[in-house]
């Protein structure tokens, strides 16, 4: 039994140190040149991918993309990624997105994921916030294969909606709850 607990604190201190490598290497990493060209790429494979997320954005407000979220944990997890928000197709700001998690889970993963801003409300709410805790404001509708394909631009009545894609690694489960996003400087 004190072999078992030993083991699990070594390592949730290496998932920390790792956690903690990413997080500093993605902050450092990008420039904003650098990370439009990333958003641009990630865009490119969502819309190859899902025809409902090139006809939403034909009507959203606003795109907030994040080309390349880390997450890893080991019972203690967390993720980290900077994306770009796009208006009319021209970057209006970056961000950043962060998340804590505690729980049954191990492994890391990789992957992008983009929110449709519909309304004007959900856009400026953004701005407003001082750090949007997702799940707390707009209501989000996270999209998956099955409902993408019924989804139109009349069928579509959510603020905000969420593509995920490009996923890669050995970490099972997606989701926001938790996930704050704020905007940084670039």
């Amino acid at each position: 039994m004190k072999r078992y607990f030993s083991v699990t604190a070594l390592l949730c201190i290496m998932c920390m140190a790792a956690m903690a490598f990413i997080g500093l290497n993605n902050a450092c990493a990008a420039s904003g040149a650098e990370l439009d060209r990333e958003v641009d790429s990630a865009l490119t494979t969502l819309f190859a991918k899902s025809e409902s997320a090139k006809v939403l954005a034909e009507k959203a407000k606003a795109i907030l993309i994040f080309p390349s979220i880390t997450k890893a944990g080991f019972i203690v997890g967390g993720q980290y990624g900077q994306g770009a928000l796009r208006e009319k197709g021209k970057t209006v700001g970056y961000y950043s997105s962060v998340a804590a998690s505690y729980g049954l889970q191990a492994g890391i993963q990789k992957f992008s994921y983009a929110l449709f801003f519909m309304t004007d409300s959900a856009r400026s709410y953004l701005d407003r916030s001082d750090g949007w805790e997702l799940g707390v404001g707009p209501s989000i509708v996270v999209v998956d294969v099955g409902a993408a394909g019924s989804l139109t631009t009349t069928t579509a009545k959510s603020d905000v909606y969420a593509f995920f894609f490009s996923q890669k690694g050995l970490m099972a489960g997606l989701g926001l709850q938790g996930t704050k996003i704020t905007r940084i400087n670039k």
